[in-house]
Order: C-alpha cells, then structure tokens, then sequence
C-alpha cells in the first residue's frame, strides 16, 4: 500500500503533510490512541481486494483464506518477529451467524508462513453495534471495555501480531493493543489485508445483511 503521506505508526493516509509532526506521527498516535505500535496493510479497501475480502467474509469462501494469506504476508516487512500471531476475536453471536472467524483463518495463513504459533489470547466480552457511521471519538467508545485478555495466558514481554481483515479508523484494534499490553505483551503490531482510505470523507461499509454477492456497496 502506498501514499505520498502518512503517519509512520498507524500508516493513516494524508493528502498532504500538515496533519504530521517532524516525527512523522498523526495527532492520534502522538496522543497515544492508536495502543498498538505500527500497522500494516497490504492494500486500500476498494477495488479487486475489496471484492475478494466481501467474497471471503460474506460470501463465506474460505477457501480464499490461502490466497489472502499471500498478500497479508507481502504487506509484512521481513525484518519483523513476534513471539504470537493473535486473530481479532468475533463475538460468539456474530461468529454463530457468519459461522468462522474471517481473521483467525488469516491468521492461521500468516502463522504457516511465518512460522510463529496462533493464541487466541483475546476475547470479545461484548457484542457492540455496528461502527459504520460514527465518529472516530464514538467508535473508541463503542469498542471500549469491548475485548479482554483470555484466561490466564500471559503475555509477558511478547511480540504480539494482531491480524484481521479491514482496517477502518482503527478503534477497534487499538481497544484489542490495550488489552494485550495489560495482559503484559511489550508489543502489538496490526496486520490487515486492507484499509479504508479516509483522505476523501467517506468510509466504505458491508454488513453481512446486505451482501449480495455483488459489487455493490452501502456508504455509512
């Protein structure tokens, strides 16, 4: 994925370079909101990517889980190592419906690949709306308090790589990083196969409700 500007961090989009300061981190991460330490994607959110992404976690073909997994490990810089690979926990109502967990076949992908074992050492205490439409302020708030750290597993001084599949704002990701760092993780890196590119004011959204098969799309 590429920009011509974007924060060295969460890897957010800018059309020009006002939002950055001399170290090249956006107001989010220089506040520390983002909880995780770099972010990473293989593409934006549109395109062929985007209807392959609907295909996998609405159109429920997982058998793309393998190919995806390419492109997660191409958007993931050689020189990084982790102790974990960690899936973004669904919660159990919305994996009833879907019947998988778009992000833990992902990341089972990139655990092969990379050689570095699965923990699913996150839970989704809390079923919470659907973020499409609100404000960067009320969807931090809408996933807070939203994800906890499963059983006793410590995380002590690990190098955790959180993976899922879009990456919109940022919010929810960023409540998982906090989470993992209070189960004692030293580092959380995000990997998503997409991400929504805000530098135009809109925000691309699909509900498994409306999915059609098609390439269709609702704006939030």
């Amino acid at each position: 994925m590429a920009a011509e500007h974007f924060c060295v961090q969460c890897r957010a989009p800018f059309r020009n370079a006002f939002p950055l300061d001399e170290q090249g981190l956006c107001a989010l991460c220089r506040r520390g909101v983002s909880g995780f330490d770099a972010a990473y994607s293989f593409g934006f959110y549109e395109g062929e990517l985007r209807e392959l992404i609907h295909l996998f976690k609405y159109g429920r073909v997982q058998t793309l889980a393998k190919p995806l997994g390419r492109f997660l490990a191409l958007a993931l810089p050689r020189e990084e190592n982790f102790d974990a690979v960690v899936p973004m926990p669904l919660h159990w109502r919305k994996r009833w419906q879907r019947g998988f967990n778009q992000a833990d076949l992902l990341a089972r992908e990139i655990s092969r690949r990379t050689h570095t074992p699965v923990r699913n050492a996150l839970r989704r205490v809390r079923f919470t709306a659907t973020q499409a439409g609100l404000t960067n302020a009320k969807r931090r708030k809408n996933v807070s308090g939203a994800f906890r750290p499963r059983g006793e597993q410590a995380l002590n001084g690990q190098r955790i790589l959180l993976v899922d599949d879009v990456m919109t704002t940022g919010s929810t990701a960023a409540a998982c990083a906090r989470s993992l760092k209070l189960a004692g993780a030293r580092k959380v890196v995000l990997l998503t196969l997409a991400r929504t590119d805000r530098r135009f004011g809109f925000d691309l959204q699909l509900t498994d409700s409306n999915y059609s098969g098609s390439t269709e799309h609702a704006k939030s």
